[in-house]
């Protein structure tokens, strides 16, 4: 049985940690609500920026676009996959960020499986925001950016833009046939799902996701029957509306993902919390044997010794 002195250390280690996960839970809950507020407050123009893409893609006809054309490769040809991938940089999140690595790391051995039976072969590269995801895929052998550097934290419309200018860059050059953009999606209150998107060449089937129930056939905009001009020509707007797209959808990935991790640290910190209680009231209990043992022992001690007088 432990001493009184072991159990009171115990006690005062479990309380220590205690205080420290509970502030940890406000910080955490503090930071996911600003990041809701913050993605409620952009969501309305993603959601218009998506309409107004879908519109002009069924009303003009014919786009040419780069960024609408899935390129093909021929047997003995290379698939070029860039992955844009958004972890935490902080742990003690749960299974969060394991999460996150896991379904990249699914995804890329499915495409290199799928393209090997085609008989085309499959580059890849990472690009991931924080330090546990990127530490883990390097550890476990994936081809990571060491350069690219985006903190996940207090996402900004800048920093969404740069990424964005990184990806248009890099499929336009042809360094990439694909993007991919993998992300935790907050699906309710407690519910948290990693999701893989494709961000170019983009998916019109992917826009409509974005957009509000009802919303769905698009052209509600506009009068039927009326005809719409586009100046100079549709082509120009279109390539306009996806450059402002392509930020949107980073920054509204990068507010989700922060959004989620912090729900999901808050989450793993409010379990610590309750086993700690749980340990508090074991060690109590124990402490309590153990004070008694002590003073049933000085008390037979106190007895014996007044025997051995008489």
């Amino acid at each position: 049985m432990e001493s009184l002195n072991d159990i009171k250390k115990r006690i005062k280690s479990v309380n220590d940690i205690s205080q420290l996960t509970h502030a940890m839970q406000l910080v955490s809950a503090s930071k996911m609500r600003r990041s809701k507020l913050q993605h409620e407050l952009v969501t309305p123009f993603f959601t218009i920026c998506a309409e107004s893409m879908m519109e002009l893609y069924h009303s003009a006809g014919d786009i040419d676009n780069p960024y609408l054309t899935l390129r093909e490769r021929q047997a003995g040809e290379t698939w070029k996959i860039g992955y844009f991938v958004l972890t935490g940089d902080q742990g003690m999140a749960g299974a969060y960020n394991n999460n996150v690595v896991k379904i990249t790391e699914e995804h890329i051995q499915q495409k290199i499986l799928e393209n090997a039976k085609k008989n085309v072969k499959t580059e890849y590269k990472l690009y991931v925001f924080g330090q546990m995801g990127s530490d883990k895929l390097m550890r476990d052998g994936y081809n990571v950016d060491p350069e690219f550097s985006f903190p996940i934290s207090q996402p900004t419309f800048y920093q969404a833009r740069n990424v964005a200018n990184i990806i248009r860059a890099k499929y336009l050059n042809g360094e990439f046939d694909l993007v991919y953009l993998i992300y935790t999606r907050q699906e309710s209150a407690i519910k948290m799902k990693p999701v893989i998107s494709r961000v170019v060449p983009i998916n019109t089937n992917s826009l409509q996701t974005l957009l509000q129930p009802g919303l769905e056939d698009a052209g509600l905009a506009v009068e039927e029957g009326s005809t719409v001009d586009y100046h100079p020509d549709a082509n120009s707007v279109f390539a306009f509306l996806i450059d402002t797209y392509l930020n949107a959808i980073l920054y509204g990935a990068m507010v989700e993902a922060f959004a989620c991790e912090q729900t999901a640290r808050m989450t793993a910190m409010d379990n610590a919390n309750k086993n700690a209680d749980e340990m508090m009231k074991e060690l109590t209990m124990k402490s309590n044997r153990a004070r008694q043992a002590r003073i049933t022992n000085e008390l037979n001690e106190i007895v014996n010794g007044a025997n051995q007088v008489e």
